[in-house]
């Protein structure tokens, strides 16, 4: 399957993109989070603290052991807040 990525705030400047489309045969957002950190140390590093990060797919916010199967986009991005 073929997805594209998007990263926004920090982890866009960490990983020095704002997406990517990439080949994937992750399950869930957390294999595909694995199989992204594999890729370089940008990924790895910009990934390694997972607490710190949201992800939504296909524009509906989900956590990490959802599945993927059949998503076009996933977005990982910072905790949001109000104010």
């Amino acid at each position: 399957m073929v997805v594209d990525v998007l990263y926004f705030a920090w982890l866009r400047e960490r990983i020095g993109q704002p997406r990517e489309r990439i080949e994937t045969e992750a399950a869930t957002v957390r294999d595909l989070v694995d199989q992204l950190a594999a890729m370089d140390d940008w990924h790895a590093a910009a990934l390694s603290d997972l607490s710190a990060v949201r992800v939504a797919i296909d524009q509906e916010l989900a956590d990490l052991d959802a599945r993927i199967a059949g998503a076009r986009e996933i977005a990982f991005f910072p905790p949001m807040t109000g104010g």
